[in-house]
């Protein structure tokens, strides 16, 4: 995934019309897990886990961000900040820049977890730019995803983070595609977020250079099979969401994620690390199921090999995706 530092606006734009000083926009945008176990690079669920991007125009000529939340210490404060970066570099593909910008960010998605932290920024600059500009020169549905795919460099998050529920998503040429799926009712994600992070550059370089037919055909069968138990028949979840591809490659820079997976797998929940990790994410079916997942979860984590400081968070699939509106206050 992108970092959550970016390389500032270039200076070439002065020229460009701005747009409107004034305008006061809150832009709220879901957690995601990607991959789901057989899905690598390709599905991606919405979580019930916001974000929240309060920006303003104005006619400072600077932009400044004040973040609140999950890394907040550690995030810059100036159009390097990636919602800036995006916000801005989505004016300047419309052929505008900003007079000058404030933006409040409330972080609540964990950083580096595995849980789309970065698409979810990357998404609510787009939006949050696209909303900025004149009505009759916003993008679309298409190009918003075309765009925010492109600087995420895939769209396996920022797909269901702008669309909600269940995204299947893929590239042809330079084009990003993506479809939205129904989940089904029953389901419950559970997840379990160590207290340590993991990039997901350091996760992907661990994966290897090709794998075999055997693999191959193995997850591709499992993904098509995911696809059905997530929108129809999740009783078909555990064997749905075995993967072959990279959770395995991945596990030496997890130890404890991959332990804690092993062990729940091991007694029949259907688990699988949340996007490049290192949170383990559970597809529970109903109130019981989720309860057991919990409880399986807390027993297994925090000692022998699965040391740490773990939160158990029980969600819902976003249904709706990424929303903006004018703020009132």
């Amino acid at each position: 995934m992108a970092g959550l530092h970016a390389a500032p606006a270039s200076s070439n734009v002065l020229d460009l019309p701005t747009v409107d000083a004034g305008q006061d926009i809150v832009v709220r945008v879901p957690a995601t897990s990607a991959n789901l176990g057989p899905g690598f690079d390709t599905l991606g669920l919405a979580l019930t886990l916001h974000d929240t991007v309060r920006v303003r125009t104005t006619t400072s000529g600077f932009t400044t961000v004040r973040a609140t939340g999950e890394g907040a210490e550690a995030l810059p404060t100036d159009e390097t900040h990636l919602v800036a970066s995006s916000l801005i570099s989505t004016l300047h593909r419309a052929g505008r820049r900003a007079p000058g910008l404030e933006l409040d960010t409330t972080n609540v998605i964990p950083h580096g977890r595995g849980m789309g932290s970065s698409a979810s920024a990357i998404v609510a600059g787009v939006l949050a730019g696209n909303a900025l500009l004149p009505v009759g020169e916003q993008l679309d549905a298409e190009h918003l995803l075309q765009w925010a795919a492109t600087i995420e460099g895939h769209p396996d998050n920022v797909a269901p983070a702008l669309m909600g529920a269940l995204a299947i998503s893929w590239e042809s040429g330079r084009a990003y595609h993506s479809r939205r799926v129904e989940v089904h009712p029953d389901i419950i994600p559970v997840l379990a977020v160590p207290d340590l992070a993991l990039s997901t550059e350091s996760a992907r370089a661990l994966l290897p250079p090709s794998v075999s037919h055997r693999s191959a055909a193995a997850n591709a069968g499992r993904a098509a099979l995911l696809v059905h138990a997530l929108g129809a028949d999740p009783s078909l979840l555990f064997p749905a969401t075995q993967d072959s591809l990279h959770q395995d490659y991945r596990a030496p820079a997890m130890l404890p994620s991959a332990t804690l997976l092993r062990g729940l797998r091991a007694a029949g929940f259907a688990s699988t690390i949340s996007g490049a990790g290192p949170s383990v994410l559970t597809l529970a079916v109903g109130e019981a199921g989720a309860r057991a997942a919990e409880d399986a979860v807390r027993a297994l984590v925090g000692q022998g090999d699965t040391p740490g400081i773990w939160r158990v968070l029980r969600l819902a699939v976003e249904r709706e995706g990424a929303k903006v509106g004018v703020h009132q206050g």
